[in-house]
C-alpha cells in the first residue's frame, strides 16, 4: 500500500495523501515498526490504536443466523466503524479503505485515481471501485457494463468485500448503509455493500490490481 501511495505521489503531487492504520492489540514493536515505515515517505501518517469499548455497547450480540457474534467479529466491525467515522472527519475528497490481507501492484492507486476521475465525468456520478477483480464473480451469469479506464478495462460488479474506494460524498449519502453493516452482522457480512451497489455504480478492474490473501 506505502509503494503504490508512493508512486501515486509522483502523478499527484498537489494531493494531499494521508495514510491511517487502525491498529488492534498489535505488539508495541510491531506498532514501532510500521511508524518507522510510514515516516520514510512524504506523506501525512498515523496509527491509531482501536479502542473496543467505543462501540461494543452498539453492536448487536446476535447475527442474522441467529448465532452469537464472535468476538473476532466485534473487533472487525468495530475496526470498520472506527475507519468509517475517521473518514469523515479527515477526507475531503476520495477515500480507500483497505483491509490488511492485500498486496497491491504498485500502479494500483494511480490507476484507481485516474479511472475514478475519468468514468466519474463520462457518467457524471460517485463511483465505487475495488482494486481485486474477484474469480468467484465469474462462477455466475450476471450482466455488467464495461468501462475503459486509465491503463485498464473496469466492469460493473455488484459484490465486494471491504476493501475499496469511494468518494466522502458517497460515504456522507449512506452513512446509516455503512454503519449498519458495524452495529449488525448481516450473512452475507458486506450485503449493506451490495446493497449500495444496486443503487450506485461499482467496478473491478480487469485484471487485477491486487491480490487478496484469504484463505478460499
Amino acid at each position: 500500500v506505502i509503494l503504490a501511495l508512493n508512486h501515486a505521489k509522483e502523478f499527484f503531487p498537489k494531493v494531499d495523501f494521508n495514510i491511517v492504520v487502525v491498529d488492534h492489540i498489535s505488539e508495541k514493536k510491531i506498532l514501532n515498526k510500521m511508524k518507522n515505515l510510514l515516516d520514510k515517505f512524504n506523506f501525512k501518517n498515523s496509527v491509531i490504536s482501536l479502542n473496543l469499548s467505543e462501540f461494543t455497547s452498539e453492536i448487536n450480540k446476535t447475527n442474522t443466523e441467529n448465532k452469537q457474534v464472535t468476538d473476532n467479529q466485534i473487533s472487525n466491525m468495530s475496526s470498520i466503524h472506527k475507519s468509517l467515522l475517521i473518514s469523515k472527519d479527515l477526507c475531503k475528497d476520495l477515500i480507500y479503505f483497505v483491509e490488511d490481507d492485500y498486496i497491491h501492484q504498485k500502479e494500483a492507486i494511480k490507476e484507481m485515481i485516474f479511472t475514478y476521475e475519468r468514468i466519474s465525468s463520462i457518467i457524471n456520478k460517485e463511483l465505487i471501485l475495488c482494486p481485486i477483480d474477484y474469480p468467484y464473480l465469474y462462477s455466475k451469469l450476471d450482466s455488467t457494463n464495461i468501462f475503459l479506464g486509465s491503463s485498464r478495462h473496469w466492469r460493473v460488479v455488484e459484490e465486494t468485500l471491504c476493501t475499496f474506494l469511494t468518494s466522502k460524498k458517497m460515504v456522507t449519502d449512506y452513512w446509516d448503509k455503512y454503519t449498519s453493516m458495524c452495529k449488525f452482522e448481516h450473512y452475507p457480512f458486506e450485503l449493506p455493500l451490495h446493497e449500495i451497489y444496486k443503487k450506485e455504480y461499482c467496478l473491478s478492474p480487469i485484471p487485477s490490481l491486487a491480490i487478496h490473501c484469504t484463505n478460499i
